[in-house]
């Protein structure tokens, strides 16, 4: 029987049985029997994997971040392979495909979101094709289906992996896209309440889904205990947390939209709750920020609670423009969100 993404966030990796508790528990063992707990995981780990797996659609892997799961898909690649990944991007992998190009590990080929054909083209020459769609922080979109296909066609396929991080298996499902590995930093949408770092890869392929785990093992990129339990309290109410952020967004934006003070928004047509807008200069930007009272100021973002963050005032972001705000949006009531983007904006509320 096929159940809907609601149905199976709430039942994927449930105990069964007559006595069963209603929760799989926190287990914090070093080893099960003979075997150390990073060989084959625990209880816990392996509900929360099977749940990301239902949603997704293929087996996953769960890291103790998001870098780690990161990590093991760029640790598929032999040395001197080509990685292709978007200019607008996650810093961390970004930095961590600088770092392994000054090893001479491998090279890097850094593409334009929205240039469709340098995407397709490199479809055909790299090693390895990392997507991001939304990008972080300015919410391209990038044609996944597209370029998987221009992948799957080449004389000599690329690995496609793809971060999901911001749409979440509910916003879109890129291995039904036709992409190899899926990641997503768990930290953020999948745990939802900003206490816990945790990163999972997904696959659909038996071969890259024993390359995950094996990584995982060599690595020790093992999540924590209680950091799984947390994942897996929070993937329980991802489906009702999302819709809810998404109408909340949907609507901001439209208010965005008709705004004067406001330039460039960006709202991804897949929904969910990330904004991208831009403010006249850096300046006008940090004041926004220190004027806000109920949206945090914070770098971090997919929890209940909404952020933003000018994302230029980092190093690693500097590449975007000075005025660009993330907005992460919670669950807070839209009017009381809006009250306080006005007067952060200098107007009455």
């Amino acid at each position: 029987m096929s159940h809907s993404a609601r149905t199976k966030a709430i039942t994927g990796g449930r105990p069964s049985g007559e006595h069963a508790p209603a929760n799989v528990p926190i287990v914090p063992a070093s080893h099960l029997g003979l075997e150390y707990a990073r060989e084959d995981g625990t209880e816990t780990w392996r509900a929360l994997e099977a749940v990301i797996g239902e949603l997704e659609g293929g087996e996953a892997t769960a890291f103790a971040s998001g870098m780690g799961a990161v990590s093991a898909v760029f640790d598929l690649l032999p040395a001197g392979a080509e990685v292709a990944v978007p200019t607008d991007s996650y810093a961390g992998m970004r930095d961590l495909l600088q770092h392994a190009e000054a090893k001479g590990r491998l090279r890097g080929r850094r593409l334009d979101p929205a240039d469709s054909q340098a995407w397709l083209t490199a479809a055909a020459e790299v090693d390895l094709l990392w997507l991001e769609s939304p990008t972080n922080p300015s919410l391209y979109e990038i044609a996944i289906d597209a370029i998987t296909a221009a992948a799957a066609a080449s004389d000599k396929p690329p690995i496609v992996a793809v971060d999901n991080t911001f749409a979440t298996p509910l916003g879109q499902q890129p291995l039904a896209l036709g992409a190899d590995v899926v990641m997503h930093s768990a930290t953020k949408l999948i745990g939802g309440h900003s206490d816990l770092l945790l990163g999972i890869t997904v696959t659909a392929n038996e071969g890259l889904a024993k390359a995950m785990r094996d990584s995982r093992m060599r690595s020790g990129a093992t999540p924590g205990a209680l950091e799984a339990w947390l994942a897996l309290r929070g993937v329980r109410t991802l489906p009702v947390r999302y819709a809810a952020v998404s109408a909340t967004a949907a609507e901001l934006a439209k208010r965005f939209d008709d705004h004067t003070a406001v330039n460039h928004m960006r709202y991804p047509a897949l929904g969910g709750g990330m904004i991208a807008f831009e403010l006249p200069d850096a300046a006008s930007a940090d004041a926004f920020c220190s004027r806000l009272q109920l949206i945090r100021h914070a770098t971090s973002l997919g929890g209940v609670e909404s952020t933003v963050e000018r994302r230029a005032a980092r190093p690693s972001d500097s590449h975007v423009p000075a005025g660009l705000l993330r907005f992460s949006v919670g669950l807070e009531d839209v009017d009381d969100l809006w009250q306080d983007i006005r007067q952060a904006l200098g107007e009455e509320a």
